[in-house]
């Protein structure tokens, strides 16, 4: 049996039930019968794999279309903002997360035989189409979810063959970086973690630099190479969407919720927020408020 029809079948049966899900922690399944608008979403270490309809995720100025059978790795916190192209409610959207833990890559990094030692592609995120041999254990692990007894035995194997065929697979390097804490990518992540922590704060990029153990100039080379962002740019796109989040809870407190991801000054706040989302942050705010009112968004 080809595994796309049965994993759309399994993430339509479990999607509105997270409950089902609370064994693996580290699995999320998505799903919506309609297209959304661009939101500003701040991703962890993972890997994302489309199974019906499509997808669009902004990377500063990189765009990624990718649909049914198609994955990409994000390898550190990053702020993206993503949207649902296509989605109907005959045919929704569906699609499958896992977080993907350093420590587990370091293991199987272990076990690698040395000719495989350095993996293939490059350490920066890029569309791949899926293979069987990684839709098969996402499809053995959904699976397990209408047999819960099994999770504590098999769940952590399987989840340990999904690692096992991302590090042999096309975005091998990727995942490979994110295992070895010396790597450049860890000490970035490392950076973005931080930046992600203290988003408020004044950011000094010699005392980013430090925590990663590079010199300046080294520091934002690399940190460019994985973000395609400076460390400037993104401390102010993960204010920016902090902001956006907090103005739809409270959409009449604009002042206030620019005060509180860092900005001195207002005018500056509204300018920089109507650069980024195309509107001023009341109007903005108050147009997404009346959005998740009436549209279905994602289930996990």
């Amino acid at each position: 049996m080809e595994p796309l029809p049965e994993l759309r079948r399994l993430i339509e049966r479990h999607v509105d039930h997270p409950e089902r899900l609370a064994a693996l922690p580290d699995v999320t399944l998505m799903a919506s019968s309609t297209p959304t608008d661009p939101l500003g979403v701040i991703c962890e270490t993972a890997l994302a794999v489309v199974v019906q309809g499509s997808k669009r995720t902004v990377l500063a100025d990189t765009v990624f279309d990718y649909g049914a059978g198609q994955y990409l790795v994000v390898p550190v916190e990053l702020p993206l903002t993503a949207h649902i192209v296509h989605a109907t409610p005959d045919e929704p959207f569906l699609a499958f997360g896992l977080s993907l833990r350093p420590a587990a890559v370091a293991e199987l990094l272990l076990a690698q035989p040395a000719d495989r030692a350095r993996g293939r592609g490059t350490a920066r995120i890029t569309l791949t189409d899926a293979p069987t041999d990684l839709l098969d254990p996402i499809v053995r692990l959904l699976r397990l979810v209408d047999r819960p007894a099994d999770i504590p035995v098999l769940g952590g194997a399987i989840q340990r063959e999904i690692l096992w065929r991302l590090l042999n697979g096309e975005q091998a390097e990727m995942v490979r970086q994110i295992g070895l804490t010396d790597s450049r990518l860890a000490q970035i992540a490392k950076a973005a973690k931080w930046i992600r922590a203290h988003y408020a704060d004044q950011l000094r990029v010699e005392d980013l630099a430090r925590t990663a153990a590079m010199s300046v100039t080294s520091f934002h080379r690399h940190f460019r190479a994985i973000t395609t962002m400076s460390p400037i740019q993104y401390q102010k796109r993960i204010r920016l969407q902090e902001a956006r989040a907090r103005l739809v809870a409270e959409p009449d407190d604009v002042a206030a919720v620019g005060h509180a991801v860092g900005y001195d000054s207002a005018s500056q706040f509204s300018r920089e927020y109507r650069r980024f989302f195309g509107e001023p942050p009341g109007r903005d705010a108050a147009r997404l408020h009346r959005a998740r009112a009436t549209s279905e968004s994602w289930r996990i």
